[in-house]
């Protein structure tokens, strides 16, 4: 996953008001640690230690601790950490103690996918509205929320109080959507798009682009092909180190 985030940008209205300062690859391995936590609570385990955290997570066990110390979590030796506090003090962190309603806008066939997912709600964000700008999909129901024109964007932002915009249009429409999402006071966006968003100081974007992933894992491929058509094969490690690393 890749990530634009304008420099500078300051934190919402609203922000916890003891928030600690977190490095982003901390805060982008936070909800890893929360759905490991989420998965080891419904197993009955009251504690977990910070290696069957780390494992459960996928990183390595002193990334782990000095991310969880940022939060002033330093679990207890001999029996590791609270599993219920440590999702409380996440979730806190990471501003999922109330409800976030979100807005998606493109209702194409990867938006109609995403309206459709029920995983959100128990992630702590409900989608409140669909949008789009095909008049053909205006009035169609999804998931029991019916299509709305995005002209209607700014009416929509009031009454459900959006706090979050996904963007699941073509490339082409999506910096216009992005412009309209701000301009009715959202300042955090999901980006499925294929493209980079232009947005104002103050306005945090993530960027999902499926096709760059699979391009990532072609490289990964050709890699391993290449190294397998040297003399040895992937046994010949002294050739991969040295190519490698």
């Amino acid at each position: 996953m890749s990530q634009h985030r304008h420099p500078g940008a300051p934190g919402r209205a609203g922000a916890v008001p003891a928030l600690p300062e977190l490095p982003e690859a901390t805060v982008a391995r936070l909800p890893e640690y929360l759905r490991a936590l989420h998965a080891i609570a419904e197993t009955g385990h009251e504690t977990v230690s910070s290696e069957g955290l780390a494992n459960a997570a996928g990183v390595n066990s002193a990334k782990l601790r000095k991310d969880l110390s940022h939060l002033g979590s330093y679990g207890t030796r001999g029996v590791g950490y609270d599993v219920a506090l440590l999702i409380e003090q996440i979730e806190s962190v990471l501003g999922l103690t109330q409800c976030r309603s979100v807005a998606l806008v493109g209702v194409g066939n990867l938006g109609h996918a995403l309206a459709g997912y029920d995983g959100f709600a128990s992630r702590g964000f409900r989608i409140a509205a669909l949008l789009d700008a095909d008049p053909s999909r205006v009035g169609e129901e999804i998931n029991g929320l019916v299509v709305r024109h995005v002209d209607e964007l700014a009416r929509v932002a009031v009454e459900e109080s959006i706090s979050i915009g996904v963007i699941a249009t073509p490339a082409p429409a999506a910096q216009a959507v992005a412009d309209q999402l701000v301009a009715v006071g959202v300042t955090s966006i999901l980006n499925f798009a294929p493209c980079v968003l232009s947005v104002p100081e103050g306005v945090d974007v993530r960027k999902v682009d499926l096709a760059i992933e699979l391009q990532i894992l072609s490289f990964h491929e050709h890699r391993k092909a290449s190294l397998t058509a040297l003399p040895g094969g992937l046994a010949a490690t002294d050739t991969q180190e040295a190519i490698g690393t």
